[in-house]
């Protein structure tokens, strides 16, 4: 027969969590970080194919220039992938000085989802506008006498195509971001802040 402070002193002991919950711990605290890894990645091919992407062609001897700045709507897509790269890349920054501690305060993991909603939104907004205007640049616009200009152009097209399609890698990766928090603020226990 057992003896019964055997049992008390082993009904006590802490149990160490089974070795999955440490696992899943540790791909939610690294899969945050290599999405935002990715979305740097994206914005920033997204912002070099765009600002390299010009064409100069001569019609009926008339010279037409694409370029990327002539539209108020492809600046601010430039702009919106620049404040994702500067912002994301602070952040990882951040995440790797201050370390996992800090990563598991409430408070500063809820500043921080509220940061990838922003960035997300702001991305999403970047590729709305430069997907509107390719699509005008692409099909025209019969009701608003807008002409389709990438039959002229259509080596600005496609890399206007391309770099609108990096963005979109780009926000797809803080969509999924923003799921993954969303998920781990519900499934991971966080210590009460100080």
């Amino acid at each position: 027969m057992a003896d019964p402070k055997s049992h008390y002193s082993m009904a006590i002991q802490p149990q160490q969590p089974p070795s999955s919950v440490t696992g899943k711990h540790r791909i939610l605290i690294t899969a945050p970080n290599f999405l935002r890894l990715l979305s740097i990645l994206f914005s920033a091919a997204s912002i070099a194919v765009m600002v390299t992407s010009n064409q100069t062609v001569s019609l009926f001897s008339l010279s037409l220039e694409a370029h990327f700045y002539y539209s108020s709507a492809f600046k601010y897509f430039v702009a919106a992938n620049s404040v994702v790269c500067l912002f994301t890349l602070l952040t990882l920054i951040l995440n790797f000085l201050l370390g996992q501690q800090l990563l598991m305060r409430r408070d500063y993991y809820f500043y921080l989802f509220t940061h990838d909603m922003v960035v997300t939104v702001l991305l999403m907004s970047g590729c709305a506008a430069a997907t509107a205007v390719g699509y005008v640049g692409q099909y025209g616009q019969d009701h608003m006498g807008w002409q389709p200009l990438c039959d002229h152009v259509a080596k600005f097209c496609r890399s206007t195509l391309v770099s609108i399609l990096l963005s979109y890698f780009s926000f797809f990766s803080y969509f999924a971001l923003s799921l993954l928090e969303a998920y781990s603020s519900i499934s991971s226990p966080f210590p009460s802040p100080h």
